[in-house]
């Protein structure tokens, strides 16, 4: 038999490492499905193309290697874009494998082609947020597109990419010669004349703070650096975890959602080393100098893969365009050349202690409330008293992102993911589907509002048919709120948030029955004392679980400022 293109294909992913490709059929790709059918690779179908996105994506967080997404054309790629971007603004590694219409059909409009305003052009709609689209045109062009797509999806700042496929190219004949990788590739390293200018910044400052965001994990340098120089460490929302909660060094989390003494220090800091982040505005305290981030007088050092970032929001006196792990070594090694003993403050963390222990304390005791529904607070506490050190966090947007970011103790081995860059809602159900297929041991929790849930609904089969153990667990106020919160604190009510039935009652699905309907395990809980039971009951079952956990709705503390509060209020700047 003639080898296909759709073989070639097959075979080069499998050289590449691929073991799983997420998505959906339609009539454009079943060509490049027969191919990965007779394969080793196993291809994990989903419901709906946005849920095999956010699985592809937090498969590639919870890996490391690129996740791998298959849609069909029009509508099938389009359903998928909220996926997409979501991995792309978090600059998770992704290659989006769409099927299109037949190469020789363009501007005729046949089934499912995008051409209203331009002929099948549907990369145009993936353009404004992925890395690169390729449009493939020759089955030549194939291999040669696909090494650029991977290497472009897991180089310099990891993101998305587009690879769009006419029908037909799959079907037509192999072209001959291989399209590896790059067997070795360098990352861009810190030069060291700029390490040892940024080890005297941080050396001879007298209040320095390092600021961690998304693109730096489980560096071992970091903590020496932080260490040795007795420097406070403040993190975005996306680098909660980078440092463990408990390390007397660790100032959480910055901005809106951050603590009033991690402003107040971030604020007045003589010497920021910012490492691998944009500086989001919720993060920034909409970069509103009067809360969280004054540059000048502060002094800002900033180094990121992506030169695009450097000075983007804030003037920077030192820019270094670096792979962050690399750098943060280099600085370790030109601090302790310049500074042997080490730095001591004192007082400093024993500050950093008690400002800590006041908000954990505060939240605990909150926790403890037996009132019912359950605070929000008291839904966290039973969550992190039950579950196993190492379970991994999978949250949606609202309480269950900034409360768990703001007042939840991290453990050490644990591991919290969230769609920081686009905050998109469904995320948390389908994401943790992936993270679950990559870490198949580990205690994997989707910690979700109603809102997200209904918004995922598809993740729920899919959890059954893969056999995935995914503990759904959803924090049900219904309503979208804390939205609902934002418009009765400046609106004086919440009108088009809230989930009522038609005589103005709350409603809600019953979560529980609708995971039984699918095939899983589902616990409603009634009273206080439910939730650590089917916590502990879903985690010894080892099978995909629903709970559905009654919530009071009330607002995560917001100890920043956003400037959307202002504009409530006919403030404008």
């Amino acid at each position: 038999m003639t080898r296909t293109a759709a073989d070639a294909l097959v075979d080069q992913l499998r050289s590449y490492g691929v073991t799983h490709i997420f998505g959906t059929c339609g009539h454009t790709n079943i060509a490049l499905l027969d191919a990965i059918g007779r394969s080793d690779i196993d291809f994990v179908i989903a419901r709906h193309e946005q849920t095999a996105a956010h699985a592809a994506d937090g498969y590639a967080r919870a890996t490391g290697k690129p996740g791998v997404l298959l849609m069909h054309v029009g509508p099938g790629m389009m359903n998928a874009v909220t996926g997409v971007a979501t991995a792309a603004l978090d600059s998770v590694p992704l290659v989006a494998i769409s099927g299109d219409i037949p190469s020789y059909m363009y501007g005729r409009h046949p089934h499912q082609e995008v051409n209203l305003h331009a002929d099948a052009d549907q990369t145009a709609i993936y353009r404004p947020f992925v890395k690169r689209a390729w449009q493939v045109q020759r089955a030549d062009d194939l291999p040669r597109f696909t090494e650029r797509a991977f290497w472009t999806a897991t180089s310099g700042r990891p993101g998305a990419v587009l690879l769009n496929v006419p029908m037909d190219i799959f079907n037509r004949d192999a072209p001959a010669g291989d399209h590896p990788l790059p067997i070795t590739a360098t990352k861009p390293d810190l030069p060291e004349a700029d390490a040892q200018k940024i080890a005297a910044a941080l050396v001879e400052a007298e209040r320095p703070l390092i600021y961690v965001g998304g693109g730096l994990r489980d560096n071992e340098a970091l903590k020496e650096l932080a260490e040795h120089l007795d420097i406070p460490v403040a993190h975005s929302l996306m680098a909660k975890g980078t440092l463990p909660d408990d390390h007397p060094l660790i100032m959480g989390m910055t901005g809106f959602w951050g603590l009033k003494e991690t402003n107040e220090y971030a604020r007045n800091a003589d010497v920021v080393l910012a490492i691998a982040t944009r500086f989001a505005e919720t993060d920034s305290s909409s970069w509103d100098p009067e809360y969280t981030w004054r540059f000048p007088p502060s002094r800002l050092i900033q180094i990121d893969i992506d030169p695009a970032e450097i000075g983007r929001n804030y003037p920077v006196e030192i820019g270094a365009v670096a792979d962050a792990a690399l750098a943060i070594g280099r600085v370790l090694t030109a601090v302790r050349q310049k500074r042997p003993e080490g730095t001591d403050r004192p007082s400093l963390r024993s500050d950093i202690g008690q400002a800590r222990a006041e908000l954990f304390a505060a939240s605990a005791e909150r926790g403890r409330s037996d009132q019912f529904p359950l605070r929000p607070e008291r839904i966290l506490a039973d969550v992190r008293a039950s579950l196993p050190s190492d379970a991994v966090l999978v949250t949606d947007v609202g309480w269950n992102k900034n409360g768990v970011a703001q007042c939840y103790p991290l453990p050490a081995d644990g591991r919290f993911i969230t769609p920081g860059g686009a905050s998109t809602m469904g995320f948390g159900p389908a994401a943790a589907l992936g993270v679950q297929l990559a870490q198949p041991e580990r205690v994997v929790v989707a910690l979700i509002g109603d809102g997200g849930m209904s918004a995922q609904l598809p993740a729920l089969p899919m959890a059954v048919e893969q056999g995935l153990p995914v503990i759904f667990l959803v924090m049900n106020n219904r309503a979208h709120g804390t939205i609902s919160d934002l418009q009765s604190s400046f609106f004086g009510r919440s009108y088009g948030c809230d989930f009522v039935d038609p005589d103005g009652n709350p409603y809600s699905p019953d979560f529980a029955a609708l995971g039984r309907a699918c095939g899983a395990d589902g616990y409603a809980v009634a009273e206080p004392g439910d939730l650590t039971v089917a916590l502990k009951s879903a985690v010894e079952r080892r099978r995909p679980a629903v709970i559905d956990v009654p919530m009071v709705n009330e607002p995560v503390p917001t100890p920043g400022h956003w400037n959307i509060k202002d504009i409530y209020q006919g403030k404008f700047d």
